[in-house]
């Protein structure tokens, strides 16, 4: 199921295309000298995992390296790393990041 197209009417911060995904995209998928080191499906599955986190973190305003460093910092501190709302306190949309990880544009 699909988005109906009158909800693009209702909800205004939907995009009607996914130009902006793809923009996003177009240096990975045209290559990079990392694609070298790709050599297998196992790698270049985590470099898919990675680039799209990284790309996720810029998207909701963090600057990527403060954000994985944050996360690495507090990930081997939660009681439960299987608890979905401990985790859910760390993800790039959660408003309890500190203000370090975010990005303000002037």
């Amino acid at each position: 199921m699909g988005i109906l197209p009158e909800t693009y009417l209702t909800i205004r911060f939907l995009e009607i295309d996914n130009n902006c995904s793809e923009r996003a995209i177009k240096p990975f998928v045209i290559g990079r000298k990392n694609w070298l080191f790709a050599n297998t499906p196992r790698c270049a599955r985590a470099n898919s995992v990675i680039y799209s986190m990284i790309e996720t973190v810029k998207e909701n305003g963090l600057n990527p390296f403060k954000y994985l460093l944050y996360l690495f910092e507090q990930l081997p501190q939660l009681p439960d790393p299987k608890d979905p709302e401990a985790l859910d306190s760390l993800l790039p949309w959660s408003p309890s990041l500190p203000l370090t990880c975010r990005v303000f544009k002037s």
